[in-house]
């Protein structure tokens, strides 16, 4: 058995994915209905909507199976993730990937598998459509774009989720996806008792930028900041943009001085950033750092206020 490899922007999938807030959810009738279509026009046991996890597939739709999920390791749908077209195993007993995977050894006993990956925009997939049965099975040129056309039906289903909780224009949280992932990260912390923190982030002469060069080029400037925040920060904190120029973070278990080093790494990504654009401007920042016990009584909103009180001591202390 060969197992899946990860995409090369890992991080980046797995974070848009865990904005959505769609995985471990009810099952819904909008996705229901296209895997009873699937399974019912291509005559296959199962139909699935699955979204692929760090470490496991979980099925935010199932027809003709009974599990919710199953480890990543043995999927074919982590395998289908990787690529942009169908991925296609006539018979997968004769394919040197899986003829030993325990879900072809074993039940459902796989024989055939058809997915067609999920891409929330190009180049991150969440999962696939797929169809599954126990008996090899080929799909000629109109199957493959019934399929196609079924999976952008899931596709537009997962981006009327995603209008609700990402930052069209950064494609990172906005205000509502950062407070509610921040929320779950915030328990985690008191169940865990590690210390959190909160980075807030504001754009310096963000103003001027609009003013004298259009609106476009702030535009720019923001989705340039928010490409430098994915890239910095890690997997487990939770970042976002909160409203106009303001950027905000959530730190789980760092020390000050794991704050310091990542916020100097920040700066120096911003300034290779400003090199590289060669624009007329800077993209420039103040920022902010608020740091709580486990135990804080505070809700999210005011450990918010707490770090922008901070930033705007530290812009005054500047302008001294």
């Amino acid at each position: 058995m060969i197992k899946p490899e990860s995409p090369a922007n890992e991080a980046e999938r797995l974070h848009a994915l865990r904005t959505l807030e769609i995985l471990d959810t009810s099952h819904e009738e909008r996705f229901d209905r296209v895997t009873r279509m699937a399974k019912r026009m291509f005559g296959v046991e199962i139909s699935l909507v699955t979204l692929v996890d760090e470490e496991r597939q979980w099925f935010k739709s199932k027809q003709g199976l009974d599990a919710p999920e199953t480890s990543r390791e043995i999927s074919f749908c982590g395998h289908a993730i990787n690529q942009d077209g169908l991925f296609i195993i006539p018979n997968a007993v004769e394919d040197e990937r899986f003829y030993d995977n325990p879900l072809v050894t074993d039940g459902p006993n796989i024989r055939f598998y058809a997915g067609y990956p999920l891409k929330l925009r190009q180049g991150i997939n969440l999962g696939t459509l797929c169809l599954i049965d126990s008996k090899p099975k080929h799909l000629n040129e109109e199957d493959e774009q019934l399929l196609n056309d079924l999976g952008a039906m899931i596709e537009q289903e997962i981006k009327s989720v995603q209008l609700a909780t990402l930052d069209e224009l950064t494609l990172i949280s906005n205000r509502r996806g950062f407070l509610t992932l921040a929320d779950h990260s915030q328990k985690v912390c008191r169940r865990k008792k590690i210390p959190m923190s909160i980075i807030l982030f504001d754009l310096n002469k963000f103003k001027p930028i609009n003013d004298n060069y259009g609106h476009h080029e702030g535009d720019f400037a923001l989705r340039k900041f928010a490409e430098v925040m994915r890239s910095v920060f890690r997997e487990s904190d939770v970042i976002g943009r909160f409203g106009g120029d303001e950027f905000v973070v959530m730190l789980t278990d760092s020390s000050n001085e794991v704050i310091t080093s990542i916020l100097d790494r920040f700066r120096t990504e911003m300034d290779a950033m400003n090199k590289v654009i060669s624009k007329p401007y800077r993209i420039e920042y103040s920022s902010g750092v608020a740091s709580f016990s486990y135990d804080t009584e505070q809700s999210l909103e005011e450990m918010i206020a707490q770090a922008d009180a901070a930033m705007y001591e530290k812009k005054k202390d500047r302008e001294r």
